[in-house]
C-alpha cells in the first residue's frame, strides 16, 4: 500500500472526464501537479475542462468511446506516445439505471453491463502491461453504493458495479507483489448529471434529475475526499451521506437487516 504526498509530475489518466465526477477529480488531480489524460466521447467538452485545468498546457484530451476496443488501443498509443507512462489510471465512466427488472430489455441489461464492466475490464487490461513494466501505479475504479447494496430499479447498474467490485478485488491479489496498487471507491448520491443519463427499461435516458442526487454531495467535496483517500493509499473508499455509509455497514453485519431496510427505502 503505498502513499503519496501529491501528484507532482504523475501521469493520471481518467475516464468520463468531460462533466459529474470526473471533471472534478480532474480538477483535483491538476492541482495537486498531475499531468492529466482525459477521456471521453467528445473532444470538444474534453478540451473546455482541459483549458479550465492547472497549468491546462501540461494535459491531454484523448477522445474514445470506452466501448469501442479499437478506439481505446489508439487512446493508449496516443497517451503513451505523449507521457511514456500512466501512473493512476481512474476508471470513472458509467452509466446508471432507472427501470424495474420486468421493464427493462435484453439489450438495455447488456449495454449497462457494456459501459460499466466489460469496458473497465478491456482498458485496465489493455494498460496492466504498462503498469507491471514500471513495477509502480494505482489502478482506481470508481464503482458505487449501489454494487454492494443492490436497490431497486436499479438492478443491471448494481450488478455491474458490484461485478468490477470483485474484479477488482481479484486484479488487486493477483498484482499485489508486483508495485501495483488497486483501489475501489463507491460513491453514494453526488449531485451530477447521471441521472439525466440513466437508462430506462427501453435503453433511452431518463432526462430528469433525481431528488436524491439533487441533494447529493457536491463533485468538488467527493474529489477532495476521494484524492486523499487514494493518497493515503486506501484500497476500498465509501463516500456518501449518511444514509449510505450506514447502509454498507449493515450490509457486512446484517444482510438480512439491510434487505428489510432497502425494500421500505424510497429509492426513485
Amino acid at each position: 500500500m503505498s502513499k503519496l504526498k501529491n501528484l507532482e509530475n504523475k501521469v493520471v489518466w481518467i475516464t468520463g472526464a468531460s462533466s459529474g465526477l470526473g471533471k472534478a477529480l480532474a480538477e483535483k488531480c491538476a492541482a495537486l501537479g498531475a499531468e492529466v489524460i482525459l477521456t471521453a466521447r467528445r473532444v470538444d467538452e474534453l478540451e473546455s475542462v482541459r483549458l479550465a485545468l492547472l497549468h491546462s498546457e501540461k494535459h491531454l484530451s484523448v477522445a474514445a468511446d470506452i466501448t469501442d476496443e479499437e478506439q481505446v488501443l489508439q487512446a493508449y498509443k496516443k497517451v503513451l506516445n505523449a507521457k511514456g507512462r500512466i501512473d493512476w489510471l481512474i476508471n470513472n465512466a458509467g452509466l446508471s439505471q432507472r427501470a424495474l427488472i420486468a421493464d427493462t430489455t435484453m439489450q438495455t441489461e447488456r449495454a449497462i453491463m457494456e459501459v460499466d464492466y466489460f469496458s473497465q475490464v478491456f482498458l485496465t487490461k489493455t494498460v496492466l502491461p504498462t503498469f507491471l513494466a514500471q513495477k509502480s501505479g494505482r489502478i482506481v475504479f470508481v464503482s458505487s453504493v449501489a454494487g454492494l447494496l443492490g436497490t431497486q430499479y436499479r438492478a443491471t447498474y448494481s450488478a455491474a458495479k458490484g461485478a468490477v467490485h470483485m474484479w477488482a478485488n481479484s486484479l488487486r491479489a493477483e498484482v499485489a507483489n508486483e508495485g501495483v496498487d488497486v483501489s475501489v471507491i463507491f460513491p453514494g448520491f453526488v449531485k451530477t448529471n447521471v441521472s439525466f443519463n440513466a437508462l430506462n427499461g427501453a435503453g433511452q435516458p431518463q432526462g430528469h434529475q433525481d431528488e436524491a442526487i439533487e441533494n447529493g454531495l457536491e463533485p468538488e467535496d467527493f474529489a477532495d475526499i476521494s484524492i486523499k483517500a487514494l493518497l493515503n493509499g486506501q484500497e476500498y473508499i465509501v463516500i456518501g451521506g449518511r444514509k449510505e455509509v450506514l447502509g454498507t455497514w449493515v450490509s457486512r453485519i446484517s444482510p438480512s437487516t439491510l434487505y428489510k431496510m432497502i425494500r421500505k427505502t424510497k429509492v426513485k
